[in-house]
């Protein structure tokens, strides 16, 4: 359980502090009043990262140059720093080296209105959706991950250059392979584990109105040294590499129509929110049986009353949970731990 965060020259916040209930947090307050951030500052305590943005720059408020945020997780002291220079991570009071006995302590979900570009946008949110779950499951996915970028960066970057030489661009071919097979491998197997959870998923959320399915579309084959080998003419003409990991996919279909052009808004909204769940069950399935902390940010205002209390039904009761809102008329068919309202970016606990 995530007890208590501090933040500090964290976006809009230059510094507070709360305490975090063990089952069911609610947030509530107009938009602009740093809701999602507090959402954003417990992610980025626990893994290191936003589930806002594929960078942390943007974190560190206006005008300041570092952020900072701490807190209790399980007994332990977690702290982290950041700035454009440098990067402290410590735990219960040690500045690590590593970070692998830091990342292994907890596990985050996070549910927003903007996970419908899962349905409807390009293949890169899809990928990152995976990467949240593999970092989390699997201590070698993370590295293979970033072995691979780098690469792959180097790589394009040659070949686009004005003369690309083969010999060169060859060069990174080795670490690209290794790495690449890693990846291709993983996100395989987290698409296998996780098709069956998101499909089980939606027809609670929907009340089973129709079938969704989820599949794994990979970059490259098998032979991924023989797919890069075949595929370099093609990569020297377009000045890109165009095959690899960085081409994985995920497939959404309902009733085996593709997602994107076929399903309504209500079936995408649903879809988005199966696809978060999925990754909660796989957490804790993958944990042995260690409930993920969902991060729920103002989602229930798009649900109509039968998608909502399905939902509920559906998140795990043992799950610790932030939830923001900017409105909630219908609190009193929950029961919250803690209940803060935000006014001028300031929080006031009440009573429930």
């Amino acid at each position: 359980m995530l007890t208590n965060l501090r933040l500090r020259n964290f976006r809009c916040f230059e510094g507070v502090s709360l305490d975090i209930g063990p089952v069911f947090n609610l947030f509530l307050g107009a938009n602009g009043e740093g809701k999602t951030t507090i959402l954003e500052a417990a992610c980025v305590l626990l893994r290191l990262q936003s589930q806002r943005s594929s960078s942390l720059a943007p974190v560190i408020q206006i005008g300041k140059k570092f952020f900072e945020v701490r807190g209790k997780f399980e007994e332990h002291q977690l702290e982290f720093r950041y700035s454009a220079l440098r990067r402290r991570v410590k735990f219960d009071e040690v500045e690590q080296r590593t970070l692998g006995e830091y990342l292994r302590i907890g596990r985050v979900v996070s549910l927003a209105n903007a996970d419908i570009e899962l349905v409807r946008g390009g293949s890169e949110g899809r990928r990152r959706y995976l990467d949240f779950l593999g970092a989390q499951i699997d201590g070698s996915y993370r590295p293979a991950l970033r072995a691979y970028e780098r690469a792959l960066r180097a790589r394009n970057a040659l070949l686009k250059s004005p003369l690309p030489r083969a010999r060169e661009v060859a060069a990174y071919d080795a670490p690209l392979i290794e790495h690449g097979r890693v990846l291709l491998r993983l996100r395989a197997e987290l698409a296998k584990m996780l098709a069956p959870l998101a499909m089980q998923a939606y027809q609670r959320i929907s009340g089973g109105r129709e079938k969704f399915a989820l599949r794994f579309l990979p970059g490259a084959g098998d032979d991924f040294g023989g797919d890069l080998e075949r595929s370099h003419r093609e990569s020297i003409r377009l000045r890109q590499t165009i095959v690899g990991p960085h081409r994985d996919d995920l497939e959404l279909l309902v009733d085996d129509l593709v997602a994107a052009q076929f399903a309504s808004e209500g079936q995408q909204r649903t879809i988005a929110l199966a696809m978060k769940i999925a990754q909660s069950d796989g957490l804790k399935k993958s944990s042995g049986g260690k409930a993920p902390l969902l991060l729920i940010d103002d989602i229930f205002g798009e649900l109509d009353p039968e998608r909502r209390n399905a939902l509920l039904d559906s998140l795990p009761t043992d799950s610790q949970k932030l939830v923001t809102a900017t409105a909630m008329p219908w609190r009193d068919e929950i029961t919250a731990d803690t209940i803060y309202e935000m006014h001028n970016r300031r929080l006031s606990r009440v009573k429930n």
